[in-house]
């Protein structure tokens, strides 16, 4: 059972899907970033959901929207493009200029103003906003979304190449389902994983204060926003379908690339978390990525390591643009879809995070000390301003293996080996091979402080991995460089 069987049959069946994508931050607006960019947080600098984390802020519009990928592909390769939908959940904020701010590298421009909603919104049409208010014929997000895409493929210039973003806010909270799938998927639960429901033992403090077991009225809660996200994500399959079948109708279907993912996953009752994301584990960090076009086999799955920092690389690669040229951290996925023999890949990524929270207490949980944050339902918090970690997330022939630090007072350290422990329910970090903590740790720094190319170097479990313990001990202890929230 999905809610995505069309998506399915006609992206995954006729293409690749990638087993193993990820997000470098489990939060969408240092996602969003990334995917645009290309880059890390740490290189492209938003690190929350806020103006102050700088998502959408006249810092970000001022130094990186210039070298989205979209911007290189509209001045120096030609593209008509458009954009519909989620931007950045800033968007639209009237210290970054309102909804007349268009980011350079749009023809076509049909943002939604802040964050995700289905019907009562405001969009930028091209700068100028426009309402919309909760008749659902003409205004339902996804629908809407849907009809200008096609109206942009009905009228757009058939003499030049096109890239089409298209950021469904769906499955995205409020979750509105259309009227017509309310009744849909009635008997679906969220997964009941070996995860699901346990207390998380030797985690961070923030996944040890989550109440277990769950009260009956939390675990009703996450249930029903796991059943309304599929609702929701039903019209999102209905858009992939009117969009192949139009691409089919102007005959441009065998000559365009399609991608399908998202800007992270989410947790709905694993560690006793009732609800969101945030996290480190692969519940948030995965997401899908399904690929098809030209030059790429159907119905094929692939296991290398793939981030959503490769996406803009990819993107300019097919265009034909030297990617040399960029600052991107990412790798261009091209010599993955056309299934080229030989290709090096990387063995592992960085994930990162900057907690958000602030020094008031939650006034809804007066017994919750300062500092925490999204404290819903039944007090159970789901951030705070030191949920702040790092990892090296690997993936090599000999090792699935998960390395975490968190810039906290007891720098504490997560380590799972997800070949025994796919849930990651047991932190080894006290058990594993002291050399393999030292490498991870040295590799993490490396990770941190990297920038383009260097994000590329070989990983711990590469035969080209070079380790020199002297430059951990050269300036200081072990855990040498902590990062701070000036360097992320």
């Amino acid at each position: 059972q999905t809610p995505l069987k069309k998506t399915n049959a006609l992206i995954a069946q006729m293409g690749i899907t990638f087993l193993n994508a990820y997000v470098p931050s489990a939060l969408c607006c240092p996602s969003r970033a990334s995917i645009l960019t290309g880059k890390y947080p740490h290189n492209h600098h938003v690190v929350n959901n806020t103006l102050e984390g700088n998502c959408s802020s006249k810092l970000w519009q001022k130094i990186q929207e210039p070298y989205t990928f979209p911007a290189l592909l509209k001045s120096m390769c030609g593209y008509q493009t458009f954009f519909a939908g989620k931007y950045l959940n800033e968007y639209g904020a009237e210290d970054a200029g309102g909804v007349g701010h268009v980011p350079p590298g749009w023809s076509f421009w049909y943002a939604l103003e802040k964050n995700s909603k289905y019907y009562n919104y405001t969009l930028s049409v091209n700068g100028k906003a426009r309402r919309h208010g909760e008749n659902y014929s003409v205004d339902y997000l996804t629908d809407v979304l849907a009809n200008m895409s096609l109206d942009f493929l009905e009228y757009k210039s058939n003499f030049e190449p096109f890239f089409m973003m298209i950021s469904t806010p769906a499955p995205h909270s409020p979750w509105t389902p259309a009227p017509q799938y309310t009744k849909s998927f009635q008997n679906v639960s969220a997964p009941r994983n070996s995860n699901f429901n346990i207390h998380g033992k030797n985690k961070h403090w923030l996944i040890r204060q989550a109440k277990t077991p769950m009260t009956n009225s939390s675990i009703q809660f996450l249930d029903d926003a796991y059943r309304k996200r599929w609702q929701t994500l039903l019209s999102v399959d209905d858009l992939i379908e009117k969009l192949v079948k139009k691409l089919e109708l102007n005959g441009e279907l065998d000559n365009t690339y399609i991608f399908y993912t998202s800007d992270n996953g989410f947790h709905t009752g694993q560690f006793s978390l009732p609800i969101d994301k945030r996290q480190l584990y692969e519940f948030d960090i995965k997401v899908p990525l399904l690929v098809r076009g030209p030059g790429v086999k159907p119905n094929q799955t692939n296991k290398m390591l793939v981030a959503n920092i490769d996406l803009g690389p990819t993107i300019l690669d097919i265009a034909g643009y030297d990617l040399n040229k960029t600052q991107m951290d990412g790798m261009s996925l091209l010599p993955l879809l056309r299934g080229d023999k030989n290709v090096t890949w990387r063995s592992d990524f960085l994930v990162e995070y900057q907690g958000e929270g602030y020094n008031g207490s939650d006034p809804t949980c007066p017994g919750l000390g300062p500092g925490v944050t999204h404290c819903f339902p039944d007090c159970v918090c789901e951030d705070s301003y030191n949920n702040t970690y790092a990892c090296v997330r690997t993936l090599s022939t000999s090792w699935d293996l998960q390395y975490c630090e968190f810039d906290d007072r007891e720098v504490f350290v997560e380590v799972y080996n997800l070949t025994a422990d796919p849930h990651q329910i047991n932190n080894i970090a006290k058990t594993i091979d002291q050399e393999i903590l030292e490498k991870m740790n040295y590799r993490l720094m490396m990770l941190q402080s990297c920038s383009g190319a260097t994000c590329r170097t070989p990983g711990v479990f590469d035969p080209g991995y070079r380790f020199d313990p002297r430059l951990m001990f050269s300036n200081h202890g072990v855990r040498a460089r902590r990062f701070s929230a000036q360097s992320l």
